[in-house]
């Protein structure tokens, strides 16, 4: 199961504070979480920025989503740090994989 998460952060000084302490412990809040794969972040030079989390079942996803601390810090979200967001939760029809031998 893939996450897709796109979003636009605000402008406001709380943002600048407190996202990145928040941001960090939902890293290692999901990295705790049974059934994660993988996180990626990014930032596109318009200012939106994408991450993709990855992992192995919708029920882990589910739990991961439901967690009382994520809960919270999704409130948060709403409530100051995103203008926008955008959740996309996918199922990987194909995978394809290339990897050069070193």
């Amino acid at each position: 199961m893939l996450v897709i998460f796109r979003s636009r952060l605000s402008n406001k000084d709380e943002v600048e504070a407190q996202y990145p302490p928040l941001g960090k412990r939902m890293l290692e809040l999901a990295e705790s979480m049974p059934g994660f794969i993988s996180y990626k972040n990014f930032r596109a030079s318009d200012g939106e920025g994408v991450s993709v989390i990855e992992f192995d079942s919708q029920e882990n996803l589910r739990a991961w989503q439901e967690h009382p601390e994520h809960r919270i810090a999704q409130k948060k979200g709403r409530d100051l740090f995103y203008d926008e967001f955008k959740v996309q939760v996918c199922t990987v029809e194909r995978e394809y994989n290339f990897k050069r031998e070193k």
